[in-house]
């Protein structure tokens, strides 16, 4: 079963038509995906939610990664929430996260548990009330060891967010930073939007005009703690220097948003979300979204799959809402239009489809047969709102289609 899940994984990543060099470093991005990748979900749930425009019995089909996306939607009121993800890990933690909702008696221990993620308290909540509910698969793993002989279920005591492949990445970087006597955390004392990019400007931006970081961001196995495959790499990178494309991405991460209301530059800079009552935090965890989300767990169908086979094994016009991520940057152009054929397929009047791009553009035109193509409206001023909008920072673009009638 292990090497049927690893050969999917592979069969997402691996571009088959590539050169050797291409495919041994597709295959060493694979390898590396099938631990914990990301503890928290970068895709901004809110803009997510405004472009999708979820109406309460919507159905929608979503690729899951960390989940907070998956259970921000519940706040919605859709009728389900179907998410998908070939990565283990990743489906351990959506079923951990919604049976801690349906379990964990109180929003303060479940605050405690997923947004602190760093306190002896979570093993003795997980022992009562999550693990004898916890289904045996995703039990086996959190209570299994990592590579370095860690049982996982402890990053919830000492910082779940410091673990996975993104919390490693995001540890190295603050380790660079601090080799050249920098402390990323500084921009965690701005009090406005003037000091955040007084900080960015003097502390880090310089960052990314030293050599070896330049050089070592020339290396495509480099951003392999940001998920971001080698052909993604090429897609982010475009015709300039990846460091200036970095620079630029943080840049927005830094000043484009308030500290008050950007959880992802907390996690960015603090590796964790802050602690107090006002701290901002994904819309699942807020204390004002608590009873909704928690009385509405159950709508959330967790499938260890892709969304290619999900939809294929779905009946026609079955679904109103879907969400992509990133994961076409993955894709062939075969791979693309096998899926675009079961999404309009499995498409209801009216359903919107949202996904984002490393790159700027949207990749679709010229690679997806018009036919398909043809189908969907392409929003392009909304999709720009988006992209400025969208919190998180990593993605050149947020694009949104909608079915026409």
């Amino acid at each position: 079963m292990a090497q049927a899940r690893n050969r999917k994984i592979e069969e997402a990543v691996v571009r088959n038509e590539g050169e050797t060099p291409q495919k041994l470093l597709d295959k060493a991005f694979a390898f590396a995906f099938r631990g914990l990748v990301y503890a928290q979900i970068w895709e901004d749930p809110v803009v997510d939610m405004d472009a999708l425009d979820i109406r309460p019995g919507n159905r929608i089909a979503t690729i899951a990664s960390g989940g907070c996306n998956v259970f921000s939607y519940l706040t919605a009121d859709p009728a389900e929430i179907v998410a998908v993800d070939l990565n283990t890990a990743h489906v351990a933690l959506n079923k951990l996260k919604q049976t801690a909702l349906a379990h964990i008696p109180d929003y303060r221990s479940f605050r405690r548990f997923f947004a602190d993620a760093d306190t002896r308290t979570n093993i003795r909540v997980y022992k009562a009330h999550v693990q004898p509910y916890l289904d045996e698969t995703s039990r086996r793993y959190w209570e299994g060891r990592d590579l370095v002989g860690r049982r996982r279920i402890n990053g919830f005591a000492t910082g779940v967010y410091k673990r996975g492949l993104l919390g490693g990445f995001i540890g190295l970087a603050h380790l660079l930073a601090r080799l050249h006597r920098i402390d990323p955390k500084i921009l965690l004392q701005a009090k406005n939007l003037e000091e955040q990019q007084a900080i960015f400007d003097a502390k880090l931006a310089p960052m990314f005009d030293r050599k070896f970081i330049r050089w070592i961001t020339d290396h495509r196995s480099s951003l392999f703690g940001l998920g971001i495959p080698p052909a993604q790499y090429d897609a982010l990178a475009g015709e300039n220097r990846m460091a200036d494309v970095l620079r630029a991405r943080l840049k927005k991460l830094s000043c484009d948003f308030d500290l008050k209301d950007n959880y992802f530059a907390w996690q960015a800079f603090g590796r964790g979300y802050g602690k107090g009552a006002d701290v901002p935090l994904p819309p699942y965890l807020q204390e004002a979204n608590y009873e909704a989300v928690k009385s509405r767990a159950d709508r959330v169908n967790m499938r260890h799959a892709n969304m290619t086979d999900m939809l294929a094994g779905s009946l026609e016009k079955s679904f109103d809402r879907y969400v992509l991520l990133d994961a076409q940057d993955w894709m062939s152009d075969a791979q693309l239009t096998a899926l675009w054929t079961e999404v309009t397929r499995t498409a209801r009047p009216g359903a919107r489809m949202l996904f984002r791009t490393a790159a700027e553009p949207s990749l679709l035109p010229g690679r997806l047969p018009d036919p398909l193509l043809v189908r969907w409206e392409y929003r392009p001023d909304e999709s720009l709102d988006y992209t400025a909008r969208d919190r998180s920072a990593i993605y050149g673009g947020v694009h949104l289609h909608v079915l026409r009638n």
